[in-house]
């Protein structure tokens, strides 16, 4: 609708649109939050979670109200058709810019429950949406990395039960749980320095995903394998992708059944779950590798820099 003004008019106009929902709809979130513990009965605090979530899909509504108003951009997905939002869902992504958040929560609002992020603990200070994420019950985690562990060997085992913890909560309600496996966004620099064997990928990190399988058990339906391709190889900024310079937009939703041998199992201390995990990834990943392949072939798309 404003495809008529330049790419910086319409990145202001949806930036200041953005901000201005999110200043609106978070002291609603947080007040919500604040009720609901303030009064602790279960059925009150069930209504409160229920109206927080609602709170947040309007915020992510009123975000595609704003792409709609600013962005040109052609969406080509498949795959989106028979979700529910009566399923728990394990879901992942190939991660190149920061405006993938954005799009798979328009993807994907109210056709399966809320996205929820495993967060590092540090994130909840980060000024209102750290609240908001509070308020939403995102998982903040506390993990450990192996050179503390070896000093530390008494911690061993605290990350996976705060993971447990902060799942059980979830196995109640359905809930969908997100993690970015390559851990940070693809640039070619990034996978010349990992030695990448993808063409179009970082290298999976397992541990993340394997954590939420061991601990949720039985309570996840299904793995969303998401693959998302911008055109020409890009990797679009936010600022980018506000301004409307992203002209068409590639989704891929593979839902796969996550094997049942893998459920109720502690990654860290399982040595053969481990491996066995490790290897399903790989595959999965060298299959999003190959479909990305195919879709940037099918779009005359040839790898930059590689």
């Amino acid at each position: 609708m404003l495809s008529f003004l330049p790419p910086a008019a319409r990145g202001t106009i949806a930036a200041l649109l953005l901000m201005l929902n999110t200043m609106l709809l978070a002291p609603l979130l947080i007040s919500i939050t604040l009720l609901r513990i303030v009064i602790p009965l279960p059925g009150w605090q069930r209504g409160c979670t229920s109206t927080a979530i609602a709170a947040a899909e309007l915020w992510i509504t009123f975000n595609s109200g704003w792409m709609k108003l600013t962005q040109t951009m052609q969406w080509d997905v498949d795959g989106v058709e028979h979700l529910d939002k009566q399923h728990w869902y394990l879901v992942t992504s190939n991660h190149q810019s920061y405006a993938d958040i954005i799009i798979l929560q328009h993807l994907l609002n109210r056709k399966i429950p809320m996205l929820k992020f495993f967060l590092k603990q540090q994130l909840i200070w980060i000024p209102v949406i750290g609240l908001c994420w509070w308020a939403l019950d995102f998982p903040f985690m506390k993990r450990y990395s192996k050179e503390y562990l070896d000093k530390h060997p008494s911690k061993r085992g605290e990350d996976f039960e705060s993971t447990r913890r902060a799942c059980e909560k979830f196995k109640h309600t359905p809930v969908t749980v997100f993690n970015f496996l390559e851990g940070t966004r693809f640039t070619p620099a990034k996978q010349q320095l990992q030695q990448s064997p993808y063409q179009w990928l970082l290298k999976p990190k397992a541990g993340g995903i394997a954590f939420v399988v061991g601990a949720m058990g039985d309570s996840l339906n299904s793995l969303l394998d998401i693959t998302i391709a911008y055109p020409n190889h890009q990797q679009p900024s936010f600022w980018d992708f506000l301004c409307g310079r992203v002209d068409k937009l590639q989704v891929r939703v593979q839902q796969r059944d996550i094997p049942a041998h893998f459920l109720n199992r502690n990654y860290n201390e399982d040595q053969a779950f481990r491996q066995d995990f490790q290897q399903w990834i790989s595959q999965l990943w060298q299959e999003k590798d190959e479909l990305l392949e195919q879709l940037h072939q099918a779009n005359g798309n040839a790898p930059e820099n590689l």
